[in-house]
């Protein structure tokens, strides 16, 4: 991860909202032989009894449980859109392109969790891709109780303590105000990727440049 302070965010703010805008998430560990597992899967961030943690469910007895049993240590990557961003759009051309993107890195501990847990995360996932109808709780609750317990016996939830989070949200702020107004000019020609990453670029321009940021 580029730990660069000019790719930093201040507001704390930004990047949960951030992690709740992309949920779901690159999970990685490893097992029992030090090899590397990954997973991904929908996780949301909740403070609970003034802990930050995250919250999911994964299959039970495949080979990233298994692995998360035997070592907790897990590291979960949130990311969103991300584009190219071609070095004939500087100022200066003799520089290298790049890529720009947002990425939170969360490290933590995970901790398996009982049925009700389970029970509890099922129904928040559910509310959060539904844009949070209260009527799609109640789908949810109207499925066949046989099939909910057979299907519950599969999976199982979990919690992250988090113990570091840190991101990178690199959005050329190292580029000169010339180039950084040009990127941002190019991108919105771009496809859906490239726009959003303009879109964040001009809500920073007065961070990045301060007050006298416009086009001169």
């Amino acid at each position: 991860m580029y730990d660069l302070p000019f790719y930093k965010e201040k507001d704390e703010k930004a990047i949960k909202a951030f992690i709740d805008q992309y949920p779901f998430a690159f999970m990685s560990g490893c097992d029992a032989k030090n090899m590397p597992v990954a997973t991904q899967l929908p996780v949301f961030i909740e403070e609970y009894e003034g802990r930050k943690i995250l919250r999911g469910h994964i299959m039970k007895g495949m080979d990233h449980h298994l692995a998360f049993l035997h070592n907790p240590n897990v590291l979960v990557v949130f990311t969103g859109h991300h584009t190219y961003v071609s070095a004939t759009w500087y100022s200066n051309k003799y520089i290298p392109s790049t890529w720009n993107y947002m990425s939170v890195h969360v490290k933590g501990i995970i901790r398996f969790l009982d049925d009700d847990a389970l029970m509890d995360v099922l129904q928040k996932t559910t509310l959060h891709f539904e844009g949070y109808n209260p009527e799609s709780t109640t789908v949810f609750n109207n499925l066949p109780r046989d099939l909910v317990h057979r299907l519950m016996k599969q999976i199982v939830a979990f919690e992250v303590e988090i113990q570091d989070i840190n991101h990178v949200f690199k959005l050329s702020q190292d580029r000169d105000q010339e180039s950084y107004h040009n990127i941002i000019g190019k991108l919105k020609e771009q496809g859906e990727d490239g726009q959003v990453i303009a879109q964040e670029m001009e809500k920073r321009t007065k961070d990045v440049f301060g007050e006298d940021s416009g086009r001169s």
